[in-house]
């Protein structure tokens, strides 16, 4: 099996300043709606007019998926009839496979989505598109989660269009440290974007109740419930910003220590 992958068609030479280097830009391409979604797809067109793409994605509908990993069993890499790689596992397994089992090269960015849905406040923690970036980042690699807050791809042509912008900014600007942008687009026409706001993650109401139904079988199963409605929208928050029409871009960090409570713990430790 060859080790690194490129779809054929996907790349326009030097059409843009900065992308006249000695080599083109290398972007992956990961979700959580699996390697058939039509978000991928239009992801995948859009970029490979800066860059040079390969899509690495799973097989079947990964949603909530979160940064969860497969340990139990092998995992397979398959080349699906649109010309995107396809795994049997997790987001996360998408992007590691590709970046440390199968590629070359280092991607210059990660870039997962277009997601069916928004990916806001704690959206986060269960999103497999946000964990397909994060996976990047982890691995020092700039990455971006692209969500298109819909349940239709209604606008998929605007998502598109702001995640080629991101990207441009990415590339013209050269961080000097990877970055984990998590990226909630409107539903609505480019045009009507009120701009971008740099926002901070809101928080959502608690969850409904798990839903019981029974089988014809006779047994009793359940259905995780749906997201609890936005609780901390203000402001400056995700929510607020998608609310307001604007484009959605947070910052994420992985350190999840509550440094306020270390005293608290080292008070504990001392009696």
């Amino acid at each position: 099996m060859p080790r690194r992958f490129s779809l054929p068609y996907f790349h326009n030479n030097c059409n843009i300043d900065y992308a006249c280097t000695d080599r083109a830009m290398r972007i992956l391409l990961s979700n959580d709606d699996g390697y058939f979604s039509p978000g991928i797809e239009h992801l995948a067109h859009v970029l490979s007019e800066v860059a040079e793409i390969v899509v690495v994605a799973p097989e079947r509908d990964y949603s909530g998926a979160s940064n969860s990993l497969t340990l139990d069993r092998p995992l397979s890499l398959r080349r699906g009839s649109n010309g995107f790689y396809h795994v049997n596992g997790t987001p996360t397994d998408c992007v590691h496979l590709a970046v440390t089992g199968v590629l070359d090269t280092l991607p210059d960015m990660v870039v997962s989505g277009i997601n069916l849905g928004a990916n806001m406040g704690d959206d986060t923690i269960y999103s497999g598109t946000v964990a397909a970036a994060t996976e990047g980042f982890l691995l020092g690699i700039p990455s971006l989660a692209i969500s298109l807050c819909s349940k239709t791809f209604g606008h998929l042509n605007t998502a598109g269009r702001v995640a080629r912008e991101l990207v441009d900014t990415l590339i013209a600007r050269r961080p000097a440290e990877p970055m984990l942008l998590n990226v909630n687009i409107p539903d609505i026409p480019y045009e009507m974007l009120q701009g971008r706001a740099i926002t901070r993650l809101g928080k959502r109401h608690k969850a409904e109740g798990m839903v019981a139904t029974v089988t014809p079988r006779n047994e009793t199963v359940y259905w995780v419930g749906a997201a609890g409605q936005a609780e901390d929208a203000e402001e400056g928050t995700d929510f607020y910003a998608v609310a307001s029409h604007q484009v959605s871009i947070t910052p994420l960090q992985i350190d999840l220590t509550h440094t306020a409570q270390l005293p608290l713990l080292r008070g504990w430790l001392d009696q």
